[in-house]
């Protein structure tokens, strides 16, 4: 006030509480209301943390009930099945009625699974045929060195051969024990449908045996 007394000093006893509690009550509010901000500000960043775990969570089990493919449920068109295959040992060359060969009397040792950039052995092939393994076989001549590499790109690690065969009566060739499909090119996609059907297949005269440490052929480059 102009003659240097505040408000206060003109006020009663009762009406400064009044107004001190007043103050008070105002103050509380405003804490309060700055609390509920706060915490509104937790609820939802905790339910968006929840919802994203959430999320991930039902990504995580919808991808783990995805059942993988039941190999007896593919049809591979063009399929030649090959029947009376005899699994006996053999020490001297075979002739065999397909070519390449899908099976019959084979050397005693087993060719190791892998990519090779020469022509391996039939008789050390079939015997890995026996075990499970998948030969895949190419005509160089009729193949690009594009689609060759295409080709060795898209092998699987295990239980696969692949090599050139020179001759073939189409690009590219596909053989399991007991089953043969020729292909059209590396592209044709029965080759992978092939792969999944008959590769490691319970059927094989000996399922399960080592598809390595046995031996090498010619060119193994992988």
């Amino acid at each position: 006030m102009a003659d240097g007394t505040s408000d206060d000093d003109t006020l009663t006893v009762k009406q400064q509480r009044e107004k001190r509690r007043a103050e008070k009550v105002a103050a509380l509010k405003k804490k309060q209301q700055a609390e509920k901000v706060r915490n509104r500000i937790t609820v939802l960043g905790s339910v968006a943390a929840g919802a994203g775990v959430l999320s991930l969570i039902i990504a995580v089990v919808v991808t783990s009930a995805t059942p993988p493919v039941d190999p007896s449920t593919i049809e591979v068109e063009g399929v030649q099945v090959i029947e009376g295959l005899d699994p006996i040992h053999v020490q001297t060359a075979v002739d065999y009625d397909q070519t390449p060969p899908a099976g019959g009397p084979h050397n005693p040792a087993w060719l190791n699974c892998g990519i090779y950039e020469e022509p391996v052995p039939n008789e050390n092939a079939v015997h890995s045929l026996e075990h499970g393994a998948v030969w895949v076989t190419y005509d160089p001549a009729q193949l690009s060195d594009d689609e060759i590499d295409r080709l060795r790109d898209a092998m699987p690690s295990t239980y696969m051969i692949l090599s050139p065969y020179d001759g073939l009566d189409a690009p590219v060739y596909a053989s399991a024990w007991g089953f043969q499909v020729a292909l059209d090119g590396v592209d044709d996609p029965r080759l992978n449908d092939f792969i999944v059907k008959y590769r490691q297949s319970p059927e094989v005269p000996e399922p399960g045996a080592l598809c390595s440490q046995a031996v090498d052929g010619p060119g193994k480059i992988s």
